[in-house]
C-alpha cells in the first residue's frame, strides 16, 4: 500500500527540528519557568513538550499531574507562542488533548509496543486532522513499529513522524536505551518520507552523552531532536539525570550541532562519490562471492560429518574461529562487536545448511 506521508510540522533547513521542555510537568511555575528560561535565551524551538501522563515501569513513581497539566500547556502556548505537544496512550488521553488544543500528539514506547493500544488511539484520532509523532517500541521490533505507523494512517492521519528514542536491552550499556541506528535506517528505507526525530534524553539517560548522540543522529540526516530540558533538572521529579537546564541546552548542545548538506543536489558531490561508491560496489560483489564459496566448503563439511556421524558443532573449532579474528580485526580498523556479529551470523548460516544435509535436504548446487 502506498502511503502519502506528510511532515507533521514544518522544517528549516538551516538547523534541525527542536522539541524540548520538561520529561514531566510537575507543577505550573515549573512549567512557565522552563518556557520562560527558553524564550528569554532566544532558543529557536519547534514544540515545547511535558509529560502529563507518564508510564513508569513500577508503581509508587510519579505518572503524570494528569489533566490539569493540559491548561498549563496551553498556558505555555498563549503566553510564549510555542506550539505544544504531549504523550497520549487511550482514548479520554486524546480526547482531552484536543479539547485543550494541544499541538501535536505523540505516541510513547509503551503504547506502540501493544497494537491493542495504538488501535485504540487511532479509533480516538479518526476525524481529526492532528499531527502525530510514533516513538519507536521498547523492544526493537521494527514491524511493530512499522505496524503503528500503518494503524495512525489508516486512522487519517497523514501528518506522521517518528521518534527514534532506543531500544531496551538487557545487561550493562553506556546507554539507557541503546541507539541500534540500523533499525531506524531501515525504517526510513521503507518510509523515505517520515519525518525523523532523536529522542537523546531518552536513548542517554544522562545529561554527558546528549550531544554526541544528537550529532550522530544529525550525521544519520535526522531532521531533528527531542531533549528534555528542565528549570531545575537536579530536582526533577522524574528522569533527573537525563535533562538539562535551558541554558546548557543551548550552549552545550545546539550550538554546537553541525547540520550536514544531504549532497543530493550537488553536481560535484555526485560526480566525486560515484567512483567510490563503484568501488563499494565491486568489494560487496566479491564479499558475496566469497561468502558463497565458504558456504559450499561448509556443505561439504557437513557432508562429511553426516557420513561419519559426526555432531554439526564442534565448539572448540569455533572458538578458534572467534579467537583469530578478534585478533585480526583491531589491525584492520575492524571493531570486536562487528566481527563477532558477522561471524556469528555467517556461522549460523553454515549451520542451518548442515541441519538440513543431516536431514537429508542437501542445499549443495549440482555443477
Amino acid at each position: 500500500m502506498e502511503m502519502k506521508i506528510t511532515h507533521p510540522i514544518p522544517k528549516d533547513p538551516s538547523r534541525p527540528i527542536v522539541i524540548t521542555g520538561p520529561c514531566s510537568a510537575e507543577t505550573e511555575e515549573q512549567v512557565m519557568k522552563t518556557a520562560q528560561m527558553i524564550a528569554d535565551h532566544d532558543i529557536k524551538i519547534d514544540l515545547f513538550r511535558a509529560g502529563i501522563w507518564k508510564p513508569r515501569t513500577r508503581p509508587n513513581n510519579f505518572e503524570g499531574i494528569g489533566f490539569e497539566g493540559l491548561q498549563w500547556l496551553k498556558k505555555v502556548k498563549d503566553t510564549y507562542g510555542f506550539p505544544v505537544t504531549t504523550e497520549v496512550a487511550n482514548t479520554q488521553h486524546v480526547f482531552e488533548a484536543l479539547k485543550a488544543g494541544i499541538d501535536v500528539l505523540w505516541l510513547g514506547a509503551r503504547t506502540t509496543v501493544n497494537p491493542f493500544s495504538v488501535q485504540e488511539v487511532a479509533d480516538a484520532l479518526k476525524g481529526v486532522d492532528i499531527p502525530v509523532f510514533i516513538k519507536n517500541p521498547i523492544n526493537p521490533d521494527l514491524q511493530l513499529w512499522r505496524g503503528a505507523i500503518e494503524r495512525i494512517y489508516n486512522a487519517g492521519i497523514t501528518k506522521i513522524g517518528v521518534v527514534h528514542r532506543g531500544f531496551s536491552k538487557f545487561g550493562d550499556t553506556i546507554y539507557r536505551n541503546v541507539p541500534q541506528w540500523q533499525i531506524p535506517i531501515e525504517l526510513k528505507r521503507n518510509f523515505p518520507d517520515l519525518m525523523m526525530i532523536v529522542d537523546s534524553s531518552h536513548i542517554c539517560g544522562n545529561r554527558d552523552l546528549l550531544f554526541e548522540v544528537s550529532q550522530t543522529a544529525l550525521d544519520l540526516n535526522y531532521d531533528g531532536v527531542m531533549l528534555e530540558s528542565h528549570c531545575d533538572p537536579t530536582n526533577a521529579w522524574s528522569d533527573a539525570k537525563q535533562q538539562v537546564t535551558p541554558f546548557d541546552l543551548k550552549e552545550q548542545i545546539l550550538d554546537r550541532l553541525v547540520v550536514r548538506k544531504t549532497g543530493a543536489n550537488d553536481p560535484d558531490f555526485q560526480e566525486d562519490i560515484e567512483e567510490l561508491r563503484s568501488r563499494i560496489d565491486g568489494l560487496d560483489k566479491e564479499i558475496m562471492q566469497l561468502l558463497g564459496n565458504r558456504l559450499k566448503v561448509a556443505e561439504q563439511i557437513g557432508l562429511y560429518k553426516k557420513k561419519n556421524n559426526i555432531a554439526i558443532l564442534q565448539q572448540s573449532r569455533w572458538n578458534e574461529i572467534i579467537d583469530k579474528a578478534m585478533e585480526q580485526a583491531e589491525p584492520m580498523g575492524l571493531s570486536k562487536e562487528f566481527v563477532s556479529k558477522f561471524l556469528k551470523a555467517v556461522h549460523q548460516e553454515s549451520i542451518n545448511h548442515q541441519e538440513k544435509i543431516m536431514l537429508g535436504e542437501s542445499s549443495v548446487k549440482k555443477v
